[in-house]
C-alpha cells in the first residue's frame, strides 16, 4: 500500500463517525436515493446511484466496525481498498456529486448521503484522488485567496469601475459597520454588477457596510475538496477580518455553497461561535423589506421564474425570502414544479463547475433543469448564486437555449428600487 493510500485509508476510518455509522447500517437497499439524483435520472447508469458512490467506505465501516466484517477480514474474505478502485470512485464522488443533498431529502430512514460524501472526500483527496481543477483551486484560494486566483487588487478595480458607473461608494475596510460583505470569485470576475446594487440597495435602506482587504471571498474550496485543515483556514480569513473590522455581521454573496461553509460548517472547523451574525444577502434584503427599509417601484412583465441554490434551500431553509422578493418586483412570478427543498441543482456545485473532467456529464444533468424551463413557459432565470448561473448560462448555451437570460436577484431587486423621493412619501 502506497503512503498517499495509506492515509487515504486512515481518513477514511477517522470520517466513520457516530452519524455515517448509523447511517449505513439502518439503510435499507430501496434505491430511493437514486430517483432523486439527476446523475442517475438523466443517463439511466445505476452507478450513478448516490449510495453506491459511498461503496469504498462502507466497506471499510464493515471490515473495521463490524463483528462480521472483522471475521472476514481475519479470514481472509474481505477486498481491501486500493488504489485503482479509489481512481475509479474519483468520478462517483467528485464528477457526479455536487453535494446538492437532495438524495438526503428522499432516504426513508433520514440518512445524510451527501454529509457521507462529504467526508469520503477527506480520504479521497489525502489519497491524491482528487481532481486536478478542484486541487488548483484550493491552492489558489490558499496562496492568493480566491479559487479564480482573484487578488484584492482585482477587487479594487472592480470596485472603482462600479463607484463610476452608479456613483455610489463602495467602502472599504471600515470599522465599525453593520456588515462586512463577502463575494464569491464568480460576482467579481463575471457579475461585478452585484457590488453596483448592494451599494445601491443599502444607501436607500440606511445599512452601513464595508468590504475587507484580507478576507472578501466567501468561498471554501476546502471544504469541496474535502480537505478540513484548509477549509478551516479560509473560515479563520473571513473571521479574523469580521473580528478586526469589528461588524455586528457577516453578509454572504449569492452563493449557497458560501453560505453554508461559512455559516453552518464555519463556527465546527474553527471550533468556537462567531461573535457575528452570518446572513445570506437574500435572507437581509428580505429583512429590510419586511422592516420598510427596502422600497421598490413598478414591475417587470416579463414571465420570470426562479431557481433554488441547493445549499441556500436545503441546507439554509431560506425558501420564502427570494419568492417575497421577486412579488414585490415580478408581474408574472411562475414557480417550477420542483421547488424549494426538492428543486433539481444547476449541476455544477460542490466544486464541479471547476472540475474540467465533469463537463460532459454536468451538461447531461442538466435536462432535469430545462425540463423545469421548458414546462414553465419562461424566458428569464432568476436565481441567488453566482455559481449557479454562470453554470445555467453554459448549459443553456449548450442546449440552443440562448432565448433564456438568467439574472441575480440581488440586481433585479436593485433596479426596481424606489427614488428617494418616492420612499420619502410612501414613509
Amino acid at each position: 500500500m502506497s503512503a498517499s493510500l495509506e492515509r487515504g485509508v486512515a481518513l477514511f476510518k477517522e470520517a466513520i463517525d457516530a452519524p455515517i455509522a448509523s447511517f449505513f447500517s439502518s439503510c435499507v437497499h430501496c434505491g430511493l436515493c437514486a430517483e432523486a439524483c439527476e446523475f442517475y435520472v438523466d443517463t439511466g447508469d445505476p452507478k450513478y446511484t448516490p449510495i453506491h458512490k459511498l461503496d469504498p467506505l462502507k466497506r471499510l465501516w464493515r471490515q473495521e466496525y463490524t463483528l462480521v466484517g472483522r471475521i472476514a477480514k481475519a479470514l481472509g474474505l474481505s477486498r481491501p481498498i486500493t488504489d485503482a478502485e479509489l481512481a475509479e470512485w474519483s468520478e462517483l464522488v467528485y464528477d457526479s456529486c455536487t453535494l446538492c443533498a437532495r438524495c438526503s431529502m428522499v432516504c426513508p430512514v433520514g440518512n445524510d448521503i451527501a454529509y457521507m460524501v462529504r467526508k469520503m472526500r477527506e480520504g479521497m483527496a489525502v489519497a491524491g484522488h482528487a481532481p486536478e481543477g478542484l486541487i488548483f483551486a484550493t491552492t489558489r484560494t490558499i496562496n492568493v485567496g480566491s479559487p479564480m486566483g482573484v487578488s484584492i487588487d482585482t477587487v479594487k478595480a472592480q470596485i472603482r469601475h462600479q463607484e463610476k458607473e452608479t456613483g455610489e461608494t463602495i467602502p472599504l475596510d471600515r470599522v465599525g459597520v453593520d456588515y462586512m460583505v463577502l463575494l464569491s470569485s464568480m460576482e467579481v470576475v463575471n457579475y461585478p454588477e452585484y457590488l453596483g446594487a448592494l451599494a445601491k440597495i443599502f444607501k436607500q435602506a440606511g445599512v452601513t457596510w464595508t468590504l475587507s482587504s484580507d478576507g472578501f471571498e466567501a468561498t471554501n474550496s476546502g471544504i469541496q475538496i474535502g480537505v478540513s485543515d484548509l477549509a478551516r483556514e479560509i473560515v479563520q480569513r473571513v473571521v479574523d477580518a469580521a473580528e478586526k473590522l469589528k461588524v455586528k455581521g457577516v453578509v454572504s454573496p449569492e452563493c449557497g455553497h458560501a453560505y453554508t461553509a461559512l455559516r453552518w460548517e464555519g463556527p465546527n472547523l474553527i471550533g468556537r461561535p462567531y461573535p457575528f451574525e452570518v446572513v445570506h444577502i437574500v435572507e437581509l434584503l428580505d429583512r429590510l423589506r419586511q422592516e420598510g427599509r427596502l422600497r421598490t417601484s413598478g414591475k417587470t412583465d416579463t414571465p420570470l421564474t426562479f431557481h433554488d441554490p441547493c445549499q441556500l434551500v436545503r441546507r439554509g431553509g431560506v425558501i420564502d425570502q427570494p419568492r417575497n422578493l421577486l412579488r414585490e418586483v415580478a408581474g408574472d412570478f411562475r414557480d417550477v414544479a420542483d421547488r424549494g427543498v426538492m428543486n433539481w441543482c444547476c449541476g455544477g456545485g460542490g466544486g464541479v463547475s471547476t472540475n474540467d473532467r465533469a463537463e460532459p456529464l454536468r451538461l447531461a444533468a442538466f435536462r432535469q433543469k430545462k425540463e423545469q424551463l421548458d414546462a414553465a413557459g419562461v424566458s428569464t432565470l432568476v436565481t441567488a448564486c453566482a455559481n449557479c448561473r454562470v453554470v445555467m448560462e453554459e448549459a443553456l448555451e449548450a442546449y440552443h437555449m440562448e432565448h433564456v437570460q438568467v439574472l441575480g436577484l440581488t440586481e433585479l431587486v436593485a433596479e426596481h428600487l424606489a427614488q428617494a423621493e418616492e420612499a420619502r412619501k410612501a414613509a
